[in-house]
């Protein structure tokens, strides 16, 4: 097996993504020189550089061999880069030591007790939720979480007493087959990524390999809903809302805070105060809970941590929270996902009109999965819908979102754009405004908050 400590520098070739900039935050914090490209500036790469790692925004091309010695570094690139991306095809033809951000996390997560997040949906809010229950515990943790913690202001923990690590276990590119873990959770397993699968059946083979890699002495913890897509000899524990062996009771809240009860056989575990909104969470953190049994995390440790649990950004994040207008900003991008975000919401303001903005990321997505963005955006009041954002994708004949509005079942749909979203909520001024989608619709948050607000 490659072993790190005989590398001094690594080199990031996509330093921007969000699994790629929390390895090169661990790198670094480990003593490693870490420097690296991306397509451009961002909050993550500006975070980077002002804790000391050096990025850049052009390609270097053969360059890159003259920046990084050869025999001391490793390259980490990230499968969103072009294969024919100038930098990356001169190391290969370099002959140095390259892997894809799966391999290296993969390689990390060996030297460590690691408890991998697995799912179409919700992995990134439940690896955030396991890593901050775990950190309260006298062991604490590692760990690789999929989007910017609340709790940690960062997408990487480090500690380097503990021989924990949490790991989101990213199924895009098969991505999650490198990892050893010890325990696993997955908490959804529906159609996505078919511009890679294909189709579903091929998604659950790759989800049923990787629950063969989780160790025969730890357990799958598995969303109820899901379980019957895996073949496993694995010991199985299933989870979720009145169904499953750890069952979630009596969501509901009081005095503006969540609460919810843990069935389990004959024990009950009641009012468990959780930080953030949405039954889907409260699943997410049921998964939680039945990982942290299995493991012997004190009970009092698990209700603190639920307690004080702040959510991820971008997940059912609040920009604005008055008595007359609330704003809230979302990574949802798949049907399933806004479905669950929008029903959470509904059951938060059951009185408020709501105006929404979705962006809709990959036409393969878009594509595959039309009729379904249709019904779930039917369940706003009124909506703005964005271009499709590509992201690695050329555009596909008769797939845009012009194509979608029209199938939208709403009398209050409007085309907008980036330029001209801010605009736009202003001048309807929402009681409850949505943002929505998983490319850059991101950077319209601040300028509609700054107008509504305005």
């Amino acid at each position: 097996m490659m072993m790190m400590n005989q590398f001094h520098t690594v080199y990031f070739i996509g330093i921007g993504g969000i699994g790629m900039s929390a390895l090169a935050r661990y790198f670094s914090a480990m003593g490693k020189k870490v420097l690296g490209y991306d397509k451009t500036s961002s909050v993550l790469t500006k975070s980077l550089e002002s804790e000391g790692i050096e990025v850049h925004y052009e390609d270097w091309g053969s360059e890159v061999l003259n920046k990084v010695d050869k025999e001391s570094t490793l390259v980490i690139y990230t499968p969103a880069v072009h294969k024919k991306f100038g930098e990356l095809l001169a190391v290969q033809e370099g002959g140095y030591e390259v892997v894809k951000r799966a391999k290296a996390l993969g390689i990390i997560s060996h030297e460590f007790t690691t408890y991998a997040v697995a799912g179409t949906h919700g992995k990134t809010t439940t690896t955030s939720i396991l890593a901050h229950v775990l950190s309260l515990s006298d062991e604490g943790c590692n760990a690789f979480i999929g989007g910017i913690s609340s709790n940690f202001n960062s997408n990487c923990v480090i500690n380097e007493n503990s021989k924990r690590v949490v790991l989101e276990a990213d199924e895009f590119d098969r991505s999650f087959l490198t990892l050893r873990p010890n325990y696993s959770i997955i908490t959804s397993i529906d159609a996505d990524h078919l511009d890679i699968y294909g189709d579903g059946s091929a998604l659950e083979d790759s989800f049923n390999d990787f629950a063969t890699l989780t160790n025969p002495e730890g357990a799958l913890i598995i969303e109820h809903k899901s379980v019957s897509k895996i073949r496993t000899e694995r010991r199985v524990i299933t989870y979720g809302s009145d169904a499953g062996e750890y069952q979630l009771k009596n969501y509901h809240f009081k005095e503006g805070k969540v609460y919810f009860d843990v069935v389990v056989g004959d024990a009950k575990y009641n009012e468990l105060e959780f930080g953030i909104p949405g039954r889907h969470n409260a699943e997410n953190a049921t998964g939680v809970f039945a990982l942290c049994m299995q493991i012997g995390v004190p009970l009092e440790i698990v209700r603190e941590g639920f307690k004080t649990y702040k959510g991820v950004k971008r997940r059912f994040e609040y920009h604005i929270r008055t008595e007359n207008q609330v704003m809230i900003d979302d990574y949802a991008h798949h049907p399933t996902e806004i479905a669950a975000f929008l029903s959470a919401v509904k059951e938060l303001y059951p009185d408020k009109k709501i105006t929404a903005a979705f962006q809709p990321h990959l036409f393969s997505r878009t594509q595959d999965f039309m009729d379904d963005f249709a019904e779930s955006l039917s369940m706003v009041d009124e909506l703005y819908l964005l271009p499709i954002y590509p992201a690695r994708e050329l555009p596909i004949p008769g797939v845009t979102s012009e194509v979608l509005l029209d199938k939208i079942g709403l009398e209050n749909k409007h085309m907008s754009s980036k330029a001209t979203l801010a605009a736009d909520m202003k001048a309807v001024n929402p009681e409850l405004c949505l943002i929505l989608g998983a490319g850059d619709i991101d950077t319209c948050v601040i300028p509609v908050k700054e107008a509504l607000e305005s």
